[in-house]
């Protein structure tokens, strides 16, 4: 396998065409949440402001909170709004250097090889490893495009150290050297997200290089609002009782709480079965509670009678 090696430096000179990219993009947090709502995703103040300060310094943005609380949607709905693409690399335990940020296509070499056979080796080498042979990954991808990319770290806690320690360096830099090609500099600077759950510590290191945001289950009113804007069909009274329920719900002693996209989920299922009112319809409200528990254990624990108590609360 190639040896990759990362090459330090100044971080790399802006594109030209970036300034009116900025021009163009959200100045103030009140811009970044009207921007962000067209797109689907209610934003808080905070995340706005966190997302205005990532543009102005154009420093990675950590988004840190449960699962299911809308992190990896943030990006998303940033590459919309951006009306650019959306790189993401999904992290996972094993992740290396080669699956997230370039390999070479061994098996057309080989056929390459096979194909000039009895050709002067330099030669063959010059053409083997060229662009033509390399496959593009998502960090290699990301710092490539002429327009600047949302580059989306899904879940940077799932990686290894190792794989973290490499990115760091990465996202110091927007450079690579790969030993064939030589180094490979930023063609502009990729919008980054990095979402973790929290499943271990990050280092330090890598807290300091971002800025940061928790990303916590949101109020009554401004779920209501996500479901309105998410869903076809749910009225103001029908989404206001549907998220002062799943409130409710997450109060409760549960192994697995239900974030927004169950809460989605729920609200779709309403909406098809022409629910109108939680209130007039109790044996489906806890018939498809199995759109927001998903343990045994949890969908046990809400009987009928937790779920009535519950429901007696939305009015």
């Amino acid at each position: 396998m190639t040896v990759l090696s990362l090459t330090l430096q100044m971080r790399p000179r802006d594109n030209g065409n970036d300034e009116p990219e900025n021009n163009r993009a959200m100045k103030n947090r009140e811009q970044i949440a009207q921007a962000l709502t067209a797109c689907g995703y209610i934003a808080d103040g905070e995340l706005a402001t966190a997302i205005s300060l990532m543009q102005l310094l154009k420093r990675p943005l950590l988004l840190e909170g449960e699962a299911g609380v809308g992190k990896t949607e943030v990006a998303k709905a940033l590459a919309a709004v951006h009306a650019t693409e959306l790189i993401r690399l999904q992290c996972y335990e094993g992740l290396d250097q080669s699956a997230a940020l370039y390999e070479w296509n061994y098996q057309r070499q080989l056929l390459a090889i096979q194909a000039h056979r009895g050709e002067q080796a330099d030669a063959i080498e010059d053409q083997i490893f060229s662009e033509k042979y390399l496959l593009e990954r998502p960090l290699l991808a990301a710092i490539r495009r002429d327009k600047s990319p949302v580059l989306l770290i899904d879940e940077i806690d799932r990686a290894d150290d190792e794989f973290e320690a490499f990115l760091l360096e990465l996202l110091s830099d927007f450079q690579v050297s790969i030993p064939e090609l030589g180094t490979i500099s930023a063609t502009t600077i990729p919008h980054v997200v990095l979402t973790s759950n929290g499943t271990r510590e990050l280092s330090d290191a890598l807290r300091r290089r971002c800025l940061y945001h928790y990303v916590d289950y949101p109020d009554v009113d401004r779920e209501a609002r996500i479901i309105m804007a998410r869903i076809d069909g749910a009225g103001a009274s029908l989404a206001l009782q549907i998220a002062r329920m799943v409130e409710n719900i997450r109060k409760e002693e549960l192994r697995k709480v239900p974030g927004v996209a169950e809460t989605l989920d729920w609200a779709a299922a309403l909406v098809g079965l022409e629910v109108r009112d939680l209130l007039e319809v109790p044996e489906t409200v806890h018939e498809t509670m199995m759109c927001l528990l998903k343990t045994h254990e949890d969908r046990s624990r809400l009987t009928r009678e937790v779920t009535g108590r519950l429901l007696g609360k939305v009015a």
